[in-house]
């Protein structure tokens, strides 16, 4: 009987692993949703394209993200963020879209690595806290600074 429920134990747990590699997010799901308009977080600021783009390449090393993927000319950014000791990783985007002379339109996406995480990394929501300190610093007129602000 013990042998049974070993066995069972270890299919059980086969299986488990099986299901989390199969749910695991890439960049490109992050277009992917993003493209279709299923996923994401949009604000509009009062900054211009060049400066939006340098604010999300901040805010995205602020939060400790890895190497940031420039998809210039398409107008997006993508990066990840590894393993910690609450989240199997982050992956997520940033779109910016101008929408008047000053005014920017930032919408960013995030996706767990492993969907059955309950933690992220960075959230859609800190991000945009995160942008908005950003975009206050610059109107003082400050440089942005290497570590994220308190």
């Amino acid at each position: 009987m013990k042998k049974r429920i070993d066995w069972i134990g270890k299919l059980a747990l086969i299986c488990l692993c099986l299901s989390l590699l199969g749910a695991c997010a890439t960049m490109d799901d992050v277009v992917r949703v993003k493209e279709e308009g299923s996923e994401g977080t949009t604000q509009v600021y009062d900054v211009t394209p060049d400066q939006a783009w340098d604010i999300c390449k901040a805010v995205f090393r602020w939060e400790g993200c890895d190497a940031i993927e420039e998809h210039r000319n398409e107008n997006y950014m993508l990066t990840s963020s590894g393993m910690n000791f609450v989240s199997w990783g982050t992956v997520m985007g940033a779109w910016i879209k101008p929408v008047a002379e000053n005014r920017t339109e930032v919408t960013v996406v995030t996706k767990r690595r492993i969907q059955t995480n309950v933690f992220t990394t960075l959230t859609e929501g800190t991000f945009h806290t995160r942008f908005a300190q950003a975009v206050a610093i610059i109107k003082k007129g400050e440089k942005l600074p290497r570590n994220a602000p308190d």
